[in-house]
């Protein structure tokens, strides 16, 4: 199945909390680093997750902040590191690659925000994802 969401990044359950109707799901991502997915308990079910499983996270790029370094105080729990590849800017957005241990994720943002943080190829940032704007299929 094709989709149109841009990152799909490989990884591994390491850990399944389930809760009356969610669940956090930790899956170490192929580079090494963590991410962490909230979704229904139904969809945990439906896809038969299980520690150990291979997934791939599932993220659009609308959904991605970042950020010029760790960000302290803040409710997001996915802060991965990572490299800025490529920045393409329009009259209003742009798109920014990064690469991360493991794959790659892009950035829809703002104009503005590239200009401001600095961004160009080379610039060390920090991908800022909430947990519930995670999905998760089965690799």
């Amino acid at each position: 199945m094709s989709l149109s969401i841009r990152n799909q990044i490989a990884g591994t359950v390491t850990a399944i909390t389930a809760g009356e109707a969610m669940a956090t799901v930790k899956v170490r991502l192929d580079g090494g680093q963590d991410i962490t997915a909230a979704i229904t308990a139904d969809a945990v079910k439906d896809l038969g997750l299980a520690e150990g499983d291979a997934v791939k996270a599932l993220v659009k790029a609308t959904e991605v902040a970042l950020a010029t370094g760790p960000v302290d105080g803040i409710s997001i729990r996915n802060q991965i590191a990572g490299t800025v590849a490529d920045v393409a800017v329009g009259p209003a957005m742009a798109s920014v690659k990064v690469d991360v241990d493991g794959g790659g994720l892009t950035a829809a943002i703002t104009a503005d925000a590239v200009e401001a943080l600095g961004l160009a190829a080379g610039s060390s940032v920090v991908a800022l994802i909430k947990a519930t704007e995670v999905s998760l299929s089965n690799a």
